[in-house]
């Protein structure tokens, strides 16, 4: 796999920047976020956790099991307080 290829689109982390971290211990999908922000995202990890856990497990060996998965962090989906005080539909403010 080239190293320049983007493996989180969102903070813009390729193959090199995860095989790093990687290097450096990181060896679940939380190390590497916090290593890269790969997976910090507006998209909370849904397009770029596989291909960490595919990269851990390539490289160290350890089960899928054994990896685990990535954390999402609160809130998933932004929203304005007002949606929150108000009961309003979320997808009107955003």
């Amino acid at each position: 796999m080239k190293d320049s290829i983007i493996v989180c689109r969102c903070e813009d982390v390729t193959v090199k920047d995860v095989k790093a971290a990687i290097s450096k211990g990181a060896h679940t999908p939380n190390d590497i976020k916090r290593l890269t922000r790969c997976g910090s995202g507006v998209c909370q990890a849904k397009i770029c956790s596989d291909l960490m856990v595919e990269m851990i497990h390539e490289t160290t060996g350890k089960s899928y099991g054994d990896i685990g998965i990535h954390r999402p962090r609160m809130p998933i989906r932004p929203v304005v307080l007002s949606t929150l005080l108000t009961g309003g539909d979320a997808g009107e403010d955003i």
